[in-house]
């Protein structure tokens, strides 16, 4: 009975891997079910029964998730090539369905993201996600480093989670003017408080670049800062990095009590090695550093 439904769990995974990695395809019902080897006169029914969305509802959240984050932050992207590419045969259409989704029109998303609607829009498409990838890791992921000190400019978030988007674009906005591409200098960040504190006033992240030169303090909101040097346990993670808790978990709950090792005082951080929507979110890494002694 478990293997049995061990096999249907995996089945239905394998028809989300697809979507994720296909989303400029044809993603049909047919095409879907067949890759999920079920028949499709039953398979929207039982994919809907699972994840709470149907397949074309689960298709257009994606991309329209995507579509938000390439107006958030590529600003290169125009308007036109945001909604072709998420489906959509001319820009008026896209925007009526941004604006029923997200509450904004896709103009003004772009020049000021309203990120609270755009959590509870896309909130669903996030608990499909989750109920059956369970995210597995064991002590042959988990490598030891000796770590260098690293001098970082940081702009710091303090307050409700809901409105780290606002901090995070522009974090961007100001690398950019300080000409520091994500593809030369790190990008790092530091949690300092739990991902879902008791109080959202609580919430505590740091947004870092690593920096091979001094940090100009004069910009707004920056400051420099170093993450200190030491051992630690690095534990890298590959797809949908946006939430890192279960390799977080994974590290002090399971690996720590049978590591023998004693943590740092420092926080848990990471080094965010790709960006979605740089690449499909299937694709995004990151590497999660534990300070040890």
């Amino acid at each position: 009975m478990k293997a049995a439904l061990q096999t249907y769990h995996d089945r239905m995974q394998r028809a989300l891997d697809y979507i994720d990695r296909h989303l400029d395809d044809d993603l049909d019902l047919d095409t879907v079910s067949a890759v999920a080897a079920f028949s499709k006169f039953h398979f929207h029914r039982q994919f809907t029964a699972i994840f709470g969305l149907s397949v074309h509802r689960y298709v257009q959240l994606a991309r329209m998730k995507r579509a938000s984050f390439r107006l958030a932050y590529l600003d290169c992207d125009s308007v036109t090539d945001i909604a072709m590419d998420a489906g959509y045969d001319a820009p008026g259409a896209f925007a009526r369905a941004f604006r029923q989704r997200v509450g904004q029109s896709p103009k003004a998303f772009r020049n000021s993201p309203d990120w609270q609607p755009w959590y509870a829009a896309f909130g669903p498409l996030d608990d499909a996600r989750s109920t059956l990838v369970q995210r597995t890791f064991t002590a042959e992921d988990v490598t030891i480093r000796d770590v260098p000190a690293i001098p970082v400019a940081i702009m710091e978030h303090r307050g409700d989670p809901a409105t780290l988007g606002a901090t995070i674009q522009r974090f961007i906005v100001w690398r950019r003017a300080a000409g520091l591409h994500p593809s030369i200098e790190s990008t790092f960040t530091i949690w300092r408080s739990e991902r879902r504190p008791t109080s959202p006033d609580d919430y505590a992240v740091d947004l870092c670049v690593g920096m091979d030169r001094p940090t100009e303090e004069t910009a707004v909101d920056v400051k420099a800062g170093e993450i200190p040097g030491g051992r630690c346990a690095v534990l890298r993670v590959v797809g949908h990095t946006d939430n890192l808790e279960p390799a977080a978990l994974y590290l002090y709950r399971d690996w720590l009590p049978r590591s023998g090792e004693d943590v740092r005082d420092f926080p848990i951080y990471c080094q965010r090695l790709s960006f979605f929507p740089d690449v499909a979110e299937h694709e995004t890494m990151a590497d999660l550093f534990l300070p040890l002694k």
